[in-house]
């Protein structure tokens, strides 16, 4: 769906009137980018004289940039259709008491779903920082600030990761 959409195409769906995509999915691709350039620093240093005691390790970081970019690629579209259940219930009808109710606790338990895939989001990232960290610390010095707005990208993506799971918790 979304992760599939030219970037022009997906800028203007994030523009539009329509629900999604939205911060969650906007989070989720900001931590891809994150680890696309993780991955692209590691990838520099890779074959490097200078870097050869990390060769491995620069070899390891890449396959695990690598699966978390994927991931974070498929959480753009699975935080899209989160959202599917709340709206699904905030249409079903309010006439009686017992509707109302019927209703209420559809909205909640949509939202309790909806705050899984940010939260998840937040969490996948915050637990690989060390991958950004490394390549910063150890990597082709020439690409020191693809690092660092690896790691800028990285900080956006948890905040707005949680900022998400944060407003659906209401």
């Amino acid at each position: 769906m979304f992760k599939d959409y030219t970037i022009k195409d997906f800028l203007n769906q994030t523009a539009s009137n329509e629900p999604p995509p939205g911060g969650g999915s906007i989070a989720a691709l900001t931590g891809a980018i994150a680890y696309s350039l993780t991955e692209m620093v590691a990838n520099l240093s890779i074959n490097k004289e200078k870097y050869a005691e990390f060769q491995n390790d620069f070899e390891s970081l890449v396959s695990k940039s690598e699966k978390l970019r994927n991931d974070l690629l498929e959480d753009i579209d699975n935080d899209a259709s989160s959202f599917d259940e709340v709206m699904k219930a905030f249409k079903l009808p309010k006439s009686t008491d017992e509707e109302k109710k019927l209703r209420s606790s559809k909205i909640q338990e949509g939202y309790k779903y909806a705050v899984k895939i940010p939260l998840g989001v937040a969490t996948k990232i915050y637990e690989s920082l060390e991958l950004i960290e490394f390549v910063i610390h150890n990597g082709n010095k020439n690409a020191l600030t693809d690092g660092l707005v690896a790691l800028m990208s990285a900080r956006t993506a948890i905040l707005g990761a949680l900022f998400n799971v944060k407003i659906n918790f209401i």
